[in-house]
């Protein structure tokens, strides 16, 4: 069997082939492989958070004063040296109310809780965000932590639906860009492709990419990557999504017209 033979069952969205049958299965079917794609990616990322992030907002809160507040755009907090309140290999949170510098830390993202404003730190450069004037927020221990311990698993619970739902409305919508070109290549190529198996084809090109993404946030998660390498994840995910875009065409049957009868022809 040539390697360029259309799949009779579509199964698996790995390979050009494994995504070209797709083409021709139901949408049921895509539905279904879209969304253990997307229970695999959200699970990797509520894994990164729920165990890579969380633990240090946790130990920060502990760390905050009894007593404390941002009131008005003001930090309210003891006079002393800048502090660190918690370091992990993702984040970090410090204070330090003139933002002297004293404090750089190797945490991919730093947060910095300065007199007047909020200076988030990581390697793309420094973000400042003034505190609200005209709002007033708590900075201690006794009130922020039970609502940390309240609110953090419905977070999760939010994450998981938002980045599941999140993840077939974007397919769904990057397909409709794409199915159009994709189209085009396979009439051109003389490939057998109506414009609603173009649709299903470029969806289905879009699950080998978000499986390379996927992995790189594991990877991440594990102290493999840092964030560099997951920016070329990223990166790569999208090339990936669109070579498969342009060459699972080729792996369709090619759209072989019937010979007609010659009428004025005598058939014998």
């Amino acid at each position: 069997m040539s390697a360029f033979t259309e799949a009779k069952f579509a199964w698996e969205p790995v390979t050009p082939r494994g995504v070209a049958a797709f083409a021709r299965a139901s949408l049921e079917r895509l539905i279904v492989v879209q969304s253990i794609v997307a229970l695999l990616a959200t699970a990797t990322i509520v894994w990164l958070v729920a165990d890579g992030l969380f633990p240090t907002v946790d130990a920060a809160i502990r760390k905050l004063p009894v007593q404390g507040e941002i009131k008005r755009g003001k930090l309210d907090w003891p006079t002393g040296p800048p502090k660190v309140l918690a370091e992990g290999h993702f984040l970090s949170f410090s204070v330090d109310p003139k933002h002297t510098q004293q404090l750089r830390l190797p945490a991919h993202f730093q947060f910095e809780f300065g007199e007047d404003s909020l200076v988030i730190i990581s390697l793309l450069g420094e973000l400042e965000i003034p505190y609200p004037p005209d709002q007033s927020f708590y900075f201690n221990r006794s009130d922020v932590l039970p609502a940390w311990g309240a609110w953090s698993p419905n977070f999760l619970g939010l994450l998981a639906v938002g980045t599941f739902f999140g993840l077939l409305l974007m397919w769904a919508l990057l397909a409709t860009v794409y199915f159009l070109p994709v189209w085009l290549i396979a009439y051109y190529g003389d490939r057998a492709l109506d414009f609603r198996s173009a649709w299903k084809l470029s969806a289905a090109a879009l699950l080998p990419g978000a499986l390379v993404l996927s992995f790189g946030f594991l990877l991440y998660g594990l102290s493999v990557f840092d964030l560099v390498q997951l920016g070329f994840a990223f990166t790569m995910h999208l090339i990936i999504g669109w070579i498969y875009l342009f060459v699972s065409v080729m792996f369709l049957n090619r759209d072989v017209p019937t010979e007609k009868k010659n009428p004025f022809v005598d058939q014998k």
